[in-house]
């Protein structure tokens, strides 16, 4: 395993709750885990935790076969990270920035210029910057930089050192639909040539349907964890879309089998443990429309935002 949680706690001082409330779970190499959840869940606080930014209350973090408490040095360094708040330097070039990154990272000893780095490295800052449609852009001051072109550049400064774990922030903000499709391109083929572990957060959900695992977690503790498909069996369940003319009498009888239903604005029935036929089969009223839904994600992520017994 190349990321280990185990019980992790972190309680902010004169809070009355756990912003994190025991939470475990594992990642393995070259996996894509992605951590959802809604605003104030506690995926930035679990995040700054695993990247040395904050310490745990209690619990044991592994990140890379270190430790985040004991050698927070070696995780940073086997780590990339893209956070959702910029940190650039301002006073510096797009590039002064990365190479000043990659010399703290130890890939290379000081160098004063870009034209006295070595060849690897010059060759690699023009495929990530060309990538993200920024490399004519390199050599100039940060700040002549658009808000998504600075959200470009950290993405290129994260990824110049090639780290075994690339933690991304919510990291498609402020960028335009082909540089995102770019971005996630280049993920899939690192992972594929090399390897790396991808830990995401993210609000698209589309990003988030194509991850090996996801843990989602809400109030500061795991509501599910597994494969998307298995977060969709877990928190949703087919549903049946009915309606009828006598809408009225429709309503009566299902309230009188005992059949839960919302509607909105045709009537929305949870299969549960019945089949759509066996629904359909205890119904007298004539129907005029029958479809029957499978969840997705995002039914199953709505349903932990809105709270809602079922979807």
């Amino acid at each position: 395993m190349i990321i280990e949680v185990e019980h992790l706690i972190k309680r902010y001082t004169s809070a009355t709750d756990n912003a994190v409330d025991d939470i475990s779970f594992t990642v393995e190499a070259g996996e894509f885990f992605s951590l959802l959840g809604p605003n104030g869940a506690g995926k930035t606080t679990t995040l700054s935790i695993l990247t040395t930014t904050l310490s745990p209350t209690s619990g044991r973090v592994i990140v890379a076969g270190e430790d985040v408490l004991k050698a927070p040095g070696n995780v940073r360094r086997n780590s990339g990270i893209i956070f959702q708040n910029r940190s650039l330097d301002e006073n510096l070039t797009a590039e002064e920035n990365i190479r000043l990154h990659a010399i703290l990272y130890g890939m290379y000893d000081f160098r004063p210029t870009f034209t006295t780095m070595p060849r690897d490295y010059k060759q690699r800052v023009h495929h990530l910057a060309g990538l993200l449609g920024i490399d004519s852009e390199i050599f100039n001051p940060i700040k002549s930089f658009s808000g998504g072109m600075k959200r470009k550049l950290e993405i290129v400064r994260g990824l110049i050192h090639e780290p075994q774990v690339l933690f991304l922030d919510e990291p498609s903000t402020g960028l335009d639909p082909e540089s995102r499709r770019n971005l996630w391109q280049y993920l899939t083929d690192v992972r594929a040539t090399k390897g790396v572990t991808i830990f995401l957060t993210t609000h698209y959900l589309e990003e988030a349907e194509g991850a090996d695992k996801i843990c989602i977690i809400n109030k500061g503790r795991i509501v599910s964890i597994g494969t998307p498909s298995q977060i969709k069996t877990d928190l949703a369940h087919d549903h049946l879309i009915i309606d009828a003319e006598n809408r009225s009498q429709l309503r009566a009888e299902l309230k009188e089998l005992g059949v839960p239903f919302i509607e909105a604005p045709q009537f929305k029935v949870a299969l549960n443990d019945c089949t759509a036929h066996q629904i359909i089969k205890s119904i007298n009223t004539p129907l005029k429309l029958v479809r029957t839904n499978a969840p997705s994600l995002e039914d199953a992520y709505l349903r932990i935002v809105a709270g809602r017994p079922w979807n």
